[in-house]
C-alpha cells in the first residue's frame, strides 16, 4: 500500500542542494530530481551523506525552498545516493511547472 500524499512522477531537473552533512560539515553540490510531486521528492546523484530530518536547502532555477530529508538511500544498494525530501508546508513549490508538464505527459501516455 502507498503511504504517498500525492501522485509522484518521474522528472529528471537538474538542481542544486546545500545544508549540512552527516559529519555535520556544510556542503553544496547538483543533482538531479528522479521523481516529484507538490509535497516532496526524490533527489539522486547525491555525494555527501545526510541524516533524515536534517533540513536542506534546494535550488531550481533562480527559485529556492526548504525541505526535510524523510530518508536516504542505503550505501551499497540501488538507492545508494538518493535521498527522499518533504517541501515544508510554509514553503513555495519549486516545480509546479515541471509537475503540470510531466503529469500531461504520462496522462497522454
Amino acid at each position: 500500500m502507498d503511504r504517498r500524499r500525492s501522485p509522484r512522477v518521474g522528472a529528471h531537473l537538474p538542481v542544486r542542494v546545500w545544508g549540512v552533512d552527516a559529519h555535520d560539515l556544510p556542503f553544496m553540490q547538483l543533482a538531479s530530481v528522479k521523481n516529484l510531486s507538490g509535497t516532496g521528492a526524490v533527489i539522486h546523484g547525491m555525494h555527501r551523506q545526510v541524516r533524515p530530518g536534517e533540513i536542506l536547502e534546494v535550488q531550481m532555477d533562480r527559485e529556492k525552498a526548504q525541505f526535510r530529508v524523510v530518508w536516504t538511500g542505503m550505501p551499497g544498494t540501488l538507492a545508494s545516493g538518493e535521498i527522499g525530501l518533504q517541501r515544508l508546508a510554509s514553503e513555495p513549490c519549486l516545480w509546479t511547472v515541471a509537475l503540470g508538464c510531466y503529469s500531461e505527459a504520462v496522462a497522454q501516455g
